[in-house]
């Protein structure tokens, strides 16, 4: 599985999430399901290959409960890329899933419903049913009319227009505004699955190795239970980015100075130069820190005193210079 349909598939895993993606691309909207209503459903299937068994890995898998009986099951699949036989994968999925009915492996019977989640940058031209697979081709007659339909549900997630996006309550809106909107984008949205999301946020911007997002997360100071908006969440993220930054290039600094010191017999020179440069390099980096923070607070509208407090204690200013920092940039 490739790394941007992993990273997302682990943020549609969260019940609230899964929950959200139903009622706004499902329900257009309607507020249907709640998260305690669904539960985890197998995500494997094996069939006989040409040789041997062989298994299937559907991303997502949820049942619908009500009074302890299954009443649907969703399944969520995430592409990256277009494929112009993911009919056929969607035949094997759901029929499947209707198989474990007929075995009898689940004591109800109930519709499967299966979405795809596009997360690509170009347009899905692929074919979304079997008939327009075959609907070219000169057979013979009215064979085609004994052709058994099916249908691929897909959604481009990077071009729900507004109003769709408008509809999500989760964690999923901040998703689809990000990529709609791009690094401009900005709310006072409360962050829930913090990890989750920024991991699938640096994958979908193309980023490779997203392993160490915790790790990031932490080194901010910031934890999973923590009440934080995304405003907030960017900003520091972005800060701490920008620190590591500094830091290697310091780091690659002070290695070129020496080379250059041996040579040139101005080591001690050399040095004295690279510390004044990392402290104006702090200097610098502290103040459009608050910059951003007091620029992006206010067109969001936040009240002018809260903001002053929040500059005074992330900052760790006085009471005078988060002042006269308020009058700069407010």
């Amino acid at each position: 599985m490739e790394t941007n349909d992993l990273a997302a598939k682990n943020f549609e895993t969260y019940p609230d999430v899964a929950a959200d993606i139903i009622n706004v691309l499902i329900y257009e909207g309607l507020q249907r399901i709640n998260k305690d209503s669904l539960l985890a459903s197998p995500t494997e299937t094996v069939y006989q290959g040409r040789e041997n068994l062989r298994n299937q890995l559907e991303d997502v898998a949820r049942y619908e409960i009500h009074d302890g009986r299954v009443t649907m099951q969703y399944l969520f699949a995430n592409q990256t890329r277009r494929d112009s036989k993911m009919i056929f994968r969607k035949a094997g999925y759901v029929g499947s899933a209707y198989r474990e009915q007929y075995d009898g492996k689940v004591k109800d019977v109930y519709p499967v419903v299966e979405i795809v989640l596009y997360w690509g940058e170009g347009s899905w031209k692929q074919n979304r049913s079997i008939y327009e697979m075959f609907q070219s081709r000169n057979y013979p007659g009215k064979v085609l009319s004994y052709i058994d339909d099916l249908k691929l549900h897909v959604f481009e997630m990077r071009k729900l227009p507004k109003e769709i996006r408008n509809l999500f309550q989760s964690d999923m809106r901040i998703v689809v505004d990000y990529l709609a909107e791009g690094n401009g984008y900005r709310s006072d949205q409360k962050v829930v699955h913090k990890e989750a999301l920024i991991k699938l946020l640096r994958t979908l911007s193309g980023e490779k190795n997203v392993e160490d997002t915790l790790e990031c997360l932490q080194k901010m100071g910031v934890k999973e239970e923590d009440e934080i908006t995304v405003c907030e969440l960017f900003d520091q993220y972005t800060r701490q980015g920008r620190q590591e930054g500094i830091k290697e290039g310091i780091k690659e600094g002070i290695k070129e100075g020496i080379k250059e010191g041996i040579k040139k017999g101005r080591e001690e020179g050399k040095k004295e130069g690279k510390e004044e440069s990392k402290k104006e390099i702090a200097k610098e980096m502290i103040k459009e820190g608050i910059q951003a923070l007091i620029v992006t607070c206010k067109e969001l509208g936040a009240d002018f005193d809260k903001t002053e407090d929040k500059v005074k204690q992330r900052f760790h200013l006085s009471d005078a210079d988060a002042a006269e920092n308020m009058r700069l940039y407010w």
